[in-house]
């Protein structure tokens, strides 16, 4: 029991709110008030005067105000920019229609000052209406696979009516009807089916259309009833129908449908069918994309033949915008579909339709309970750098979103809450954006700006005592006059201008004094690091807080850091002091550091161009050893092309032995030397890179013998030829038999 109690203490201290992370303010370059309040939304800023010491970088005036108010800062000296939240309009929740304009969110209208990085916070609160007005816009599939919901539908006038006065006494209902652009290669172009695309048995048939505006909204279920049952079944050659075009332009043309103003829009689809959208249109040569404008003469759509179908993405914009909401009345064959239509439109639904519509009335019923119990918040026009987090407060809440925010199974008359969390990452004016639920009239506009410069009290003095009566404060800085500069203004510029001190106090062109120090009298006078330590050099260029660690620790806490590198205590090495100096791993049997191939870094070998870890001992990139063979030549034979120079261009790369044995092991080398002749040698290398010893192997034993008789040269070999020195000869030889018996000798074995 008593290990619990640890673990139940940290949990109380958390929910009280003891184990917050700890504020940091994350600092570049800052070299005023305001650059401070930009670093990050933790960053204060200490105005008081001689906070800062001789030399120091105005930029310790800049933390956390916990780290400010422990270096001595008083707390009515530091500045720190708030989050003001100002609700310029909130109008009274009224959620009962009683002829006058119903209020059902509230507030609507907040302006927000803001720190960048900083969330804001707010409450929107949302009161679902009773008796709310609805206008439900019956749009209808008219091809030829619908003619039993047709006939069906005539008789559902008053149930219609009858349904909708159960939730409001102030609905009116519209009728629409569409099939498909009456183009080849949906619909039969020919004369006669255009006129009549039903079959021949069918009397009763009206013309191809596209779509076609039969009713206006009414609140009298006659009307509704007449004018449903003057229409006639039509249609067309392929199954996807126009509905889209159907529904873009019973969502624009809102004069000629009657939405009002303050209702709830409802457009009710019923169809078997599948739908035509963007880029359909090529395939009967229609390239001009959908304008999302009305098009209608004489309630037909003008444009049905010359306009693409407006895409997915077109339409959802359009239906959210002027606040209506779908619901999709389709057969069971097409559900599917219509389910993956309903993901990508805002506030849409999907019912399963019989086969005949005879269930109409209780699906849009359903649908339409669904839709208005379901309160989901989003927002449009959205400043680029501004993020909202939406918290629902309600019984039924979704998760906290960036996109939106959801209450489902709102009552009527039930009051919940949003929680709207606002963060600008940049500084902004006079920006806005709306949230809104979705198809509901209700707007609230989001008036937004930052606060990026600070307000504060400074001396009324034009020349202050603090800053040598040369310059003034400005949140606690000297701003000197023209002629003076330093920290505290003390530097006067004399005869050259500022601009001129202020240049020898950059590198290269660049920043003064690196942007640690301050250009005194033409040169760096150097600030203070955070640690307490200074930059040095000639412009500031050096600091020591910022060498490489070496487990977490710089320099390996095995030497000092200088200028932003490692002088490494003795014993020690490496760019972070983190070997011990030693070359035993890069020992060899011979006793060679790498073979005198490489460098021995952090006791471990590393090798020069091609050779290989661990010792450097092979190459794989290097040429081959047999390729030495002109300086074997010279060296074993004295002959070849180094022949007169065989010491300087070989002795310092090779020294070599005659052998009549080989003691060396490897790789064993046979190449013709300029003559012809072969020569057999192997190499061995040493250590170093271009140090071999080669051994030759020396053919003398194999005896040629000149026997000179009568003046004539014969030749008595024993052993195998191959390449020799020409043994001496006899004095009393005359020179061409000397010439015969070595051209005769070449001549046996060289060839």
């Amino acid at each position: 029991m008593d290990c619990c109690v640890p673990l139940l203490l940290a949990l109380l201290l958390a929910g009280n709110g003891w184990c917050q992370q700890e504020e940091v303010c994350s600092k570049s370059v800052i070299n005023s008030c305001g650059d401070c309040i930009r670093s990050g939304p933790h960053c204060v800023w200490c105005q008081q005067l001689n906070f800062t010491k001789v030399g120091a970088q105005e930029a310790v005036r800049c933390d956390t105000r916990a780290q400010l108010i422990a270096r001595g800062c008083p707390v009515e000296e530091i500045i720190a920019p708030e989050n003001l939240v100002d609700i310029v309009e909130a109008r009274p929740l009224n959620a009962v229609f009683e002829g006058r304009e119903l209020v059902q969110m509230s507030p609507q209208r907040i302006n927000l000052k803001m720190r960048p990085g900083l969330p804001s916070s707010f409450n929107v609160s949302f009161k679902r209406a009773e008796g709310y007005p609805v206008d439900l816009y019956y749009l209808m599939d008219l091809s030829y696979s619908m003619k039993d919901d047709l006939a069906q539908v005539k008789g559902l006038g008053r149930d219609l009516f009858r349904a909708l006065n159960k939730i409001t006494q102030h609905g009116q209902i519209g009728f629409g009807a569409f099939v498909d652009k009456t183009v080849l290669p949906y619909t039969n172009t020919n004369k006669e089916k255009l006129e009549k695309p039903c079959d021949q048995k069918d009397q009763q048939c009206q013309p191809a259309f596209g779509y076609t505006h039969v009713l206006s909204m009414t609140k009298s279920a006659d009307e509704f009833g007449k004018k449903v049952s003057e229409q006639f079944i039509s249609g067309n050659l392929d199954s996807p129908e126009g509905s889209l075009d159907a529904m873009m332009q019973a969502a624009v043309c809102g004069e000629k449908i009657g939405w009002r103003n303050s209702s709830t829009r409802l457009i009710v689809l019923t169809t078997d069918a599948g739908f035509h959208m963007a880029g359909d249109g090529k395939l009967a040569g229609i390239l001009e994309p959908n304008d999302k404008q009305c098009h209608m003469a004489r309630n037909i759509y003008t444009k049905s033949s010359e306009m693409d179908y407006p895409s997915v993405g077109q339409l959802a914009t359009v239906l959210e915008k002027n606040n209506i909401q779908l619901i999709f009345a389709v057969t069971k064959n097409v559900e599917a579909v219509y389910k993956e239509l309903s993901k990508m439109i805002p506030k849409s639904e999907v019912g399963t339709l019989q086969s005949d519509s005879s269930n109409v009335v209780a699906l849009i019923e359903n649908a339409y309970n669904r839709l208005s119990s379901k309160v989901t918040l989003s927002h449009d026009n959205l400043p680029d750098d501004v993020r909202v987090v939406y918290t629902p407060m309600c019984t039924n809440s979704g998760p906290p979103g960036e996109n939106e925010g959801v209450c489902d199974n709102v009552g009527v008359q039930e009051q919940i809450s949003f929680k709207i969390t606002v963060t600008a990452s940049s500084c902004m004016t006079d920006k806005s954006f709306t949230i809104r639920p979705q198809g509901i009239r209700d707007t609230l506009t989001v008036m937004l700006s930052t606060t990026c410069d600070c307000q504060c009290e400074n001396p009324s003095e034009e020349f202050h005592s603090h800053c040598n009566y040369n310059g003034s404060t400005d949140c606690g800085i000297c701003r000197c006059r023209e002629g003076f500069l330093g920290q505290f203004c003390e530097c006067s510029a004399g005869v050259k201008d500022e601009q001129s001190l202020q240049q020898t106090c950059r590198r290269d062109n660049g920043t003064v004094c690196e942007g640690r120090g301050d250009c005194v009298c033409g040169r760096c006078q150097c600030h203070t690091t955070e640690s307490g330590t200074s930059y040095h050099g000639e412009f500031c260029e050096c600091d020591d807080d910022h060498c490489e660690k070496f487990q977490n620790k710089q320099c390996g806490g095995n030497g000092k850091c200088n200028c932003g590198k490692c002088e490494c205590s003795d014993g020690f090495e490496g760019s972070a002091c983190q070997c011990k100096t030693s070359q035993d791993g890069c020992r060899t049997a011979s006793n060679t550091v790498c073979f005198g191939r490489g460098d021995c870094e952090c006791n471990r070998c590393k090798c020069h161009g091609g050779y290989q870890p661990p010792n450097c001992l092979t190459c794989l990139g290097c040429p081959d050893q047999c390729q030495a063979k002109n300086c074997i030549e010279c060296q074993g034979f004295d002959s070849g092309p180094f022949k007169k120079n065989c010491s300087e261009a070989c002795s310092a790369s090779i020294r070599s032995n005659l052998v009549q044995k080989f003691s060396l092991s490897g790789k064993e080398c046979h190449r013709k030397d300029s003559e012809g002749c072969w020569i057999t040698f192997k190499l061995d290398q040493l250590p170093g890179k271009d140090n071999y010893y080669a051994e030759i192997y020396d053919m003398r034993g194999e005896r040629l013998h000149f026997i000179v008789t009568d003046m004539t040269v014969s030749l008595r070999v024993t052993g195998v030829g191959v390449r020799s020195a020409l043994p001496a000869v006899s004095r009393t030889c005359s020179r061409r038999m000397l010439d015969s018996g070595r051209a005769a000798l070449r001549h046996q074995f060289c060839s």
